[in-house]
């Protein structure tokens, strides 16, 4: 059973999308996700070592709002906590996010 936050349950509810989300989905069109995968996916770890890892389209959907905002690794993971579209559009929920 995956049960959605407040936050999540808030979002839903709202009634008008910001700029952000606005932004967001147009570059979730325009960004070529599964060919930027395929030429990424050899060098990214495949989970033997360690802790397992996130999932490939969601490291590259962040490292993409890194760019457009201009934001530091520790800035992205607040980001990532306070901002619910960026999480969406990361495809990552609140219970585990990237430090």
């Amino acid at each position: 059973m995956d049960q959605i936050t407040f936050s999540e349950a808030e979002y839903q509810t709202k009634k008008r999308e910001t700029r952000r989300e606005i932004f967001l989905k147009r570059m979730d069109k325009l960004i070529p996700g599964k060919q930027l995968e395929k030429r990424v996916a050899r060098y990214y770890p495949n989970g033997q070592n360690g802790r397992p890892p996130y999932p490939l389209s969601a490291m590259l959907h962040v490292h993409c709002m890194q760019l457009f905002d201009n934001l530091s690794d520790p800035a992205m993971e607040y980001a990532l906590y306070e901002i619910e579209s960026m999480r969406q559009f990361a495809g990552l929920k609140l219970d585990r996010l990237p430090d």
